[in-house]
């Protein structure tokens, strides 16, 4: 752990802060999960009902980056899912509808792969709004075990540390499509999933491409008793090759992993609940040469606490030659603004605030709020060589409002 030893009087100073964050947190408070996260389980009590549902998340977010990192930008827009759901049996639920993005002041959107935003990832383009058709088949062979065929629960369902996985994806990201196994037991809880993000024929002059995700939680306790303490491990794997293509480029495969250990102090009545959790990361390039970095690791924590309707979370970052596949650009040593730069064990402060108003079921307005304080840094450039840079501050937030009304037809 000498690595992760702090330097410098600036940073002792930080790190001083964030633990006097975490000492006195008790006295501040939640953005419910129900912002991004949508309920997709089966009632047996609705066997032969027809709904027609719709999934509706407006928001406007704006990130203030330094540039030296990457670029800042703005998010304007909503994403819009019309459905029709019907329980065929009691242990079968089918979503059939249309998944919508639309961003404001434009005309064009990347044809596939609108992951991250804002970099253009297709060549072809499709106009006016980004449109994908939506299907979700859903089995549950007992009420520990699911099997999902379509698109999947994905994003935050998912439950990736933030190292991992971007929130802002739960905005911007495509809908997972593939094939997803969902356990849960008294002292686990199991998600799975192949996301199917490219496919391709004979002959074809593209690769094929999907990731393949993992998330398990070890409960050592009852999640409701007064002190939980778990378990997470986590994994992400990127994989782009075929034997079918005509292409000469080389298979990629790139992984992502967490490990870690949590408590959550559960409270009744205003004050809800206090969290901490601690986790090792790492990054691997298994195969390929898009990354300038073979391998790297990481470790995270993060406390936040709950009161009433608000959350104030405080998480401290440190790396050494770490990528993150589907996180935030801030966690990862590569800068996005000079090809192949990294910066050198980089790290920082998050402190961050948010609320979220629920007026009736499916209808939350949630507001955020995080500053992302990090430390100086040496940047390695191929092309310039080696500088130091100062410490940065970065920051975002965001205004969203979820509209999920449901209509019974039959």
């Amino acid at each position: 752990m000498g690595y992760f030893r702090v330097k410098g009087r600036y940073e002792r100073g930080l790190v001083t802060a964030w633990l006097t964050v975490v000492g006195c947190v008790r006295l501040c408070a939640q953005l419910p999960e129900q912002i991004y996260q949508s309920v997709s389980e089966i009632d047996s009590l609705q066997q032969g009902k027809l709904y027609v549902t719709v999934e509706n998340l407006n928001f406007f977010r704006n990130n203030e980056w330094a540039t030296v990192m990457t670029p800042g930008y703005t998010l304007p827009g909503f994403r819009l899912q019309p459905k029709i759901l019907y329980y065929p049996t009691k242990n079968i639920r089918v979503e059939a509808g249309v998944h919508s993005l639309w961003l404001w002041g434009t005309d064009r959107y990347p044809s596939y792969a609108y992951s991250h935003l804002p970099q253009w990832e297709g060549k072809a383009s499709s106009y006016a709004v980004h449109v994908l058709p939506f299907l979700r088949a859903q089995v549950a062979f007992s009420d520990r075990l699911q099997l999902i065929f379509g698109n999947l629960c994905g994003g935050a369902s998912h439950r990736l540390a933030e190292p991992l996985y971007s929130p802002e994806l739960n905005l911007t990201a495509d809908p997972e499509s593939g094939l997803q196994l969902i356990c849960r037991l008294p002292w686990m809880q199991l998600d799975t999933w192949v996301d199917w993000m490219q496919f391709i024929y004979r002959s074809d002059v593209k690769q094929e491409s999907f990731h393949y995700g993992l998330s398990i939680r070890l409960k050592a306790n009852r999640p409701e008793s007064p002190l939980h303490l778990y378990f997470p491990l986590q994994a992400l794997a990127q994989h782009q090759g075929g034997q079918i293509d005509v292409t000469d480029q080389p298979v990629q495969t790139l992984l992502n992993g967490a490990a870690g250990a949590g408590v959550e102090w559960n409270r009744q009545g205003l004050f809800r609940q206090i969290s901490l959790e601690m986790d090792a990361i790492g990054s691997r390039q298994h195969a390929g040469n898009r990354w300038p970095l073979k391998s790297g690791y990481g470790a995270y924590a993060v406390l936040s606490a709950d009161i009433a309707d608000f959350r104030i979370r405080s998480a401290y970052w440190r790396c050494n030659r770490f990528i993150s596949l589907l996180g935030n650009s801030l966690f990862g040593a590569l800068s996005m603004s000079a090809e192949d730069a990294y910066f050198e064990r980089p790290g920082m402060v998050i402190l961050g605030m948010s609320y979220a108003r629920s007026f009736a079921t499916g209808y939350v307005l949630g507001i955020d709020f995080d500053l992302y304080q990090r430390f100086a840094a040496r940047l390695n450039d191929p092309a310039s060589g080696v500088s130091r840079t100062g410490a940065k501050s970065n920051y975002s937030f965001g205004v969203y409002f979820r509209v999920n009304p449901s209509f019974l037809i039959k």
